[in-house]
C-alpha cells in the first residue's frame, strides 16, 4: 500500500495511507492531523500555532495567536485551560493570558492532545476545564530550513537540526537537536508590529520502550497592538522574555503500562505598556517577573484485570512585579494527588469494559485542599463500528493567578480581589469513539458546573475591567469527524454550548471571557492533493458567538480562513515553495471583546528539509 500524501517538516516526515476501511490519522503529524496548514502567516511556527483551527477548542488571539492567545476548552476560560508537556504542568502563575507562551518549536514535540473529563482529572495539575498534552518527539538525524516574507514588511526564518547517533548511553542512543527561529513586521493596523527571537537546544538518550530529554528555551518578543488588554483606545504593548528548563523520562512497560516522571524551571518577565508613548520614569508602571518550577510522576500498572493508575505533583511560583502588590502573598506551593484504580471485564471476544474510580486531591500552603471523586465506564470493542463508549464524572479545582490576587481593589486598570478562592468545576460527560463507512471520529455531550470562576468584568463608567467570583453551569455537545481519500483530506469539528451564570451580587454589564464564547462553532480542515506536486490547504472556523456589549465591531458570527497553497517539485527532494493568506475573507470579528482583529495578511515562502 502507498502513501497518498506526505506532510515534510522540520525533516521529519509523516505518510498517511489510504484503505477502503476507516482512515485513523495517526497522533505523530509534524504539528496536529486536525488542521490543515501546519505554520502561521504572520511569523514562525509555535505550540499554539496547531490549536489556531483545532476543533476541540476556542482561541482568542491578540495582533494574532502566536503574539498572544487565549486558549479556551468548552466554552472555559484562558486561566481554566492546563499545558502538560511530557509528565508536568507548566503554568503561569502571574495571569492564564501566559499559559501559551512555551519556548519550544514543535519540531521538538508531538501532536496536541486535548484532556477533558476524567483523563483531564487524572492527568493535569492545577486546571479545571481541560488541558492541552505534548509529548517529546523522538530526535531523527536531519533538519530543515524555511524563509518567509509578506505584507506589512514581514520577514521569518527558522532552522532545526538534529543528530541521531551511535554512541550509547546505558544502552540508550544519544541524540540532540537544535532550533532557531526569528520574525518581524511592521504590523496589520498601525502600532501593531512585532518582532520574535526563539532558540532551543535538547539532548536525548532514547531507547525501544524509554526516551529522556533535556531541553532549555528561550524566547523574546515585543509586539504592540491597540485595546490590547483594555477597552479604552489606548495603543498598548507587550515585552515577554521566557526561558523554560525541562528534564522528562518515560519508560513503556507493554499492556498500556508505563511510568513518566519529570521537572521543569520557568521565568516569565513581563513588561506591559498601557500608552506605550506616555513618558515614565526609570521604572515602567507594569513590570512583572514570574518564577514557576514543579515536578510530577505518574503512570500505570497492570496486575491481571486490575490496575492503578497514578500521578503525584508538586508545584512552586514566585512573583515580583511593580503593580501587583495588594494581596496577602507573592510566593506558594501547590500539590496535586490522583490515585485511580481500574478493573477490566471480558464479556466477549474483542470486547473489554473498563471501570476506573478514584479520587484526587489539591492541595497548597496558601489555600486549603480539595478532594475530588474521578469515575469512568467504558465499554470498549476496536473492531466494531462503535470502538468505544463511556460515562464519565469528574471534579477538578484550581487556585486564581497574581493578577486576580494582587490588583488593586479600588484603583488601577485591573481591580483585583486578595479574598477569591479555590475554584472547582465539575463534569458529566456521555461520549463514544466510531469508525464508520471510511470515517472516525468521536461525539460527547456534557454538562459542567464551574464555582468560583474567576472572571474578568466590565461595568459602565468604570475605567478598568474587574475580577470576579462567577457560578457558570455549561451544557454542551462536542463533534469531531475525519475522512482521507486519495486526493482530498477532511476533518471537521462542531461545538455547541449554552451558559447561565450569577456573579455572586457583582454589579456586571459585560464579560471578557468567562460569557465570551461561541454558542456554535464549526471547524473544516480541507487538505486536496492536486497533482504534480501541487497541494492546497484550508481550514476554517464559522461562529455564532454570544452577545457581548463590549464588541462594538465585527458583529457576533463571523467565518474565518486560512490557506494555503504548496508546490514541491519533483526533481528537488525536501524543497517546498507556498503562499499563505490568514483572514481569507478579513473579517473584522473581535475575537476578545473590543480587542481589533488583525487584517487579512499574505506570504510567501520557501524551505527545504534534508
Amino acid at each position: 500500500m502507498k502513501p497518498v500524501f506526505t506532510l515534510l517538516c522540520a525533516g521529519v516526515t509523516l505518510s498517511v495511507c489510504a484503505q477502503n476501511s476507516a482512515v485513523n490519522l495517526p497522533e505523530v503529524a509534524v504539528h496536529s492531523t486536525r488542521v490543515a496548514n501546519q505554520s502561521p502567516v504572520g511569523t514562525f511556527a509555535m505550540p499554539v500555532s496547531a490549536l489556531r483551527f483545532e476543533p476541540r477548542l476556542d482561541i482568542a488571539g491578540r495582533n494574532f495567536a502566536e503574539a498572544q492567545a487565549d486558549v479556551t476548552i468548552r466554552g472555559g476560560i484562558f486561566e481554566n485551560t492546563g499545558v502538560r508537556i511530557g509528565a508536568v504542568s507548566v503554568f503561569d502563575p502571574q495571569t492564564g493570558h501566559y499559559s501559551a507562551e512555551i519556548p519550544v518549536t514543535p519540531a521538538m514535540l508531538g501532536a496536541p492532545e486535548i484532556l477533558t473529563g476524567a483523563e483531564h482529572a487524572l492527568s493535569a495539575a492545577n486546571s479545571t476545564v481541560g488541558a492541552v498534552a505534548y509529548g517529546w518527539r523522538p530526535i531523527r538525524t536531519g533538519g530543515s530550513l524555511a524563509l518567509a516574507a509578506g505584507q506589512y514588511s514581514l520577514n521569518r526564518q527558522e532552522l532545526y537540526q538534529g543528530w541521531l547517533s551511535d554512541l550509547r548511553v546505558g544502552g540508550q542512543r544519544l541524540a540532540a537537536d537544535v532550533a532557531w527561529a526569528r520574525s518581524e513586521a511592521e504590523g496589520a493596523v498601525p502600532f501593531g508590529e512585532h518582532n520574535f527571537d526563539r532558540f532551543n537546544a535538547r539532548v536525548q538518550l532514547a531507547g525501544a520502550t524509554s526516551q529522556t530529554d533535556l531541553v532549555a528555551g528561550y524566547q523574546a518578543k515585543f509586539f504592540g497592538w491597540p485595546n490590547l488588554y483594555t477597552p479604552f483606545n489606548s495603543n498598548e504593548s507587550e515585552n515577554l522574555q521566557t526561558l523554560l528548563v525541562a528534564v522528562n523520562h518515560r519508560t513503556d512497560f507493554g499492556r498500556g503500562d508505563f511510568v513518566e516522571a519529570g521537572a521543569w524551571y520557568r521565568r516569565n518577565k513581563d513588561d506591559y505598556a498601557y500608552n506605550r508613548f506616555a513618558a515614565v520614569g526609570p521604572v515602567h508602571p507594569f513590570q512583572h517577573t514570574t518564577w514557576a518550577q514543579g515536578a510530577a510522576v505518574g503512570g500505570r500498572k497492570t496486575a491481571g484485570e486490575l490496575a492503578i493508575n497514578f500521578r503525584g505533583e508538586v508545584l512552586a511560583d514566585e512573583l515580583k512585579s511593580t503593580s501587583l502588590t495588594a494581596g496577602n502573598f507573592h510566593a506558594r506551593t501547590l500539590t496535586k494527588f490522583a490515585l485511580v484504580p481500574e478493573k477490566t471485564w471480558t464479556p466477549g471476544a474483542g470486547e473489554r469494559v473498563v471501570l476506573r474510580a478514584g479520587v484526587g486531591y489539591d492541595d497548597g500552603n496558601r489555600s486549603g485542599g480539595k478532594g475530588s471523586p474521578i469515575l469512568e465506564l467504558a465499554r470498549e470493542e476496536p473492531a466494531a463500528a462503535l470502538q468505544r463508549i463511556y460515562f464519565s464524572y469528574a471534579q477538578t479545582t484550581q487556585v486564581p493567578t497574581y493578577t486576580a490576587l494582587n490588583s488593586s481593589a479600588v484603583s488601577g486598570l485591573f481591580r483585583g480581589n486578595a479574598n477569591l478562592g479555590r475554584e472547582t468545576s465539575r463534569n458529566l460527560e456521555l461520549g463514544a469513539r466510531f469508525a464508520w463507512a471510511g470515517w472516525s471520529g468521536q461525539a460527547a455531550v456534557f454538562y459542567r458546573r464551574d464555582d468560583a470562576l474567576v472572571d474578568w468584568t466590565f461595568r459602565r463608567g468604570v475605567t478598568a475591567r474587574a475580577a470576579n467570583a462567577v457560578d457558570i453551569d455549561t451544557p454542551g455537545v462536542e463533534l469531531l469527524a475525519r475522512r482521507a481519500w486519495r486526493a482530498v483530506d477532511l476533518v471537521v469539528g462542531y461545538t455547541g454550548l449554552t451558559k447561565n451564570a450569577g456573579y455572586r451580587g457583582a454589579l456586571v454589564d459585560a464579560s471578557f471571557y468567562a460569557l465570551n464564547y461561541a454558542r456554535h462553532r464549526l471547524t473544516a480542515a480541507i487538505t486536496a492533493r492536486l497533482g504534480g506536486g501541487f497541494e492546497v490547504r484550508m481550514d476554517n472556523v464559522a461562529r455564532i458567538q454570544a452577545d457581548n456589549v463590549l464588541r462594538v465591531i465585527g458583529g457576533d458570527s463571523a467565518v474565518t480562513s486560512s490557506l494555503g497553497l504548496g508546490y514541491r517539485p519533483r526533481r528537488w527532494q525536501g524543497v517546498e515553495f507556498s503562499a499563505m493568506a490568514d483572514n481569507v475573507w478579513d473579517s473584522r470579528f473581535q475575537e476578545v471583546p473590543a480587542v481589533p482583529a488583525a487584517r487579512r495578511q499574505i506570504s510567501i515562502g520557501a524551505s527545504y528539509a534534508w
